[in-house]
């Protein structure tokens, strides 16, 4: 599994991957800092394209061409609003990697990127309990699916990082 599922500290729209997840709002043509830097990095193009896709629902992930990203595609995902855990926000950021998950696989996308979702814009969801859902719903999508081949969530900062480093090593047996 460690072969499969990375992480990385980095620039997301500079990954060399087959796939990046861009973590949008429900228009899927605005949302937080990782969002403007893919929609800047991949050009005028991306924007173009999501506005045709007529958004998408909390949980949900739909599929566009990287542009001028070194990403062939965006898998665009939209986080829930965080609440304080009383509305199943929990269950529904675990719906936005497992459904970028199964839309990469049905693809055929053997490498895929993610950042770390919902927890870079206000309300956003502490990064304390987003990382350990990041964590094991992508290794539970790995452990029954033969792709993606190789998974890579990029953490934007050393805190972000290390919060996911402590997420993974309780995640694993």
């Amino acid at each position: 599994m460690a072969t499969r599922f990375m992480l990385q500290l980095g620039d997301i729209t500079s990954m060399n991957v087959e796939a990046i997840v861009n973590s949008s709002d429900g228009s899927l043509v605005d949302g937080g800092p990782v969002h403007a830097a893919i929609h800047e990095a991949a050009g005028p193009g991306l924007r173009m394209e999501c506005e045709l896709l007529r958004g998408c629902g909390v949980g949900e992930a739909k599929i566009t061409i990287g542009h001028k990203l070194n990403a062939k595609y965006v898998i665009h995902t939209v986080a829930p609003t965080w609440n304080w855990g009383s509305a199943a926000e929990e269950q529904a950021l675990a719906s936005c990697y497992r459904n970028s998950l199964e839309l990469a696989a049905s693809r055929g996308i053997r490498s895929l990127a993610f950042p770390s979702i919902g927890s870079g814009r206000q309300p956003q969801i502490p990064l304390e309990t987003a990382a350990p859902i990041a964590v094991k719903t992508i290794l539970q999508f790995l452990n029954t699916s033969i792709l993606p081949e190789k998974v890579v969530l990029i953490c934007y900062d050393t805190f972000s990082f290390q919060t996911y480093q402590r997420a993974l090593k309780e995640a694993l047996p």
